[in-house]
């Protein structure tokens, strides 16, 4: 009669040399988070994560059998597969704020003929997470979860404007006005001008600050703390979107003042 043979146990070194494979795992998906890094191709990785091509390999074909992972077989680049967007989905579904102002997106869209959108912060840049686009032949689109410093554009100046005033400072000391266009601002003493008049009036714009060719105004929604949650914006073609600012950035204080309400916060004056 054979007798059962004893469970192997797990050394310490096996679960150490698992806990690392999962880091290098992780640290190859992040990779294809950044900027300029929608395609990679093996020799990419290892060089950058200062891995060999072996283990890189053997990372993406695990990877590509979760769906995590496209191989493209003609240029044998690889790319992020339909699994990171559910993944990614399923987190922007847990920020309440998207829930909220979804369907606010689509009926600004619908009534302003232009694109509307909502972006969230992530420390010292913010990203878009959701857009509604109008049915017409030449319109804005945004690109979902790139991020954006806090001094370019009208999304990130709703964001910037409604901080505290140290939050303002620590932003300006320490973080690069960089150039995206010719019209970012970049000085900070015509920012913090801006930032004033943005205070006042209630909402942010920008001609071509952050993207050439286009326009927008934009306006945060409180929590109940008084802090910007996310920001909705109004954006189009400039030279289309010129005469409609005005008119849109009234229809969008609306919007998100009702959407702040909601939010808890208590106000409804401008800051």
């Amino acid at each position: 009669m054979e007798t059962a043979k004893p469970l192997r146990r797990r050394t310490p070194d096996a679960s150490s040399q698992t806990v690392a494979t999962v880091e290098r795992a992780a640290d190859v998906l992040v990779l294809f988070a950044e900027p300029g890094s929608v395609t990679l191709g093996v020799t990419e990785i290892a060089g950058k994560l200062g891995m060999s091509k072996a283990a890189v390999h053997r990372i993406l074909a695990s990877l590509r059998l979760r769906g995590l992972i496209d191989l493209d077989p003609e240029t044998r680049r690889y790319s992020l597969g339909s699994t990171t967007m559910r993944l990614g989905l399923a987190y922007l579904d847990r920020l309440n704020v998207r829930g909220l102002a979804a369907p606010a997106l689509g009926t600004l869209s619908r009534t302003l003929a232009e694109t509307a959108t909502l972006s969230i912060r992530t420390r010292s840049t913010r990203v878009y997470v959701d857009q509604a686009t109008p049915n017409r032949e030449v319109i804005m689109s945004v690109s979902l979860g790139v991020p954006y410093p806090l001094h370019a554009g009208a999304s990130s100046k709703a964001f910037l404007a409604f901080l505290s005033d140290e939050e303002i400072d620590a932003y300006l000391r320490t973080v690069p006005l960089t150039r995206l266009t010719e019209r970012t601002l970049v000085h900070p003493d015509i920012l913090l001008k801006d930032i004033i008049a943005i205070r006042r009036r209630g909402y942010a714009r920008s001609t071509a600050e952050r993207q050439h060719g286009s326009a927008s105004v934009a306006a945060p929604i409180f929590d109940h703390h008084g802090r910007p949650a996310g920001v909705v914006s109004v954006c189009g073609p400039m030279e289309r979107f010129r005469g409609e600012a005005r008119h849109c950035a009234e229809v969008l204080l609306e919007v998100t003042r009702r959407l702040s309400a909601r939010m808890g916060h208590a106000s409804t004056e401008k800051r």
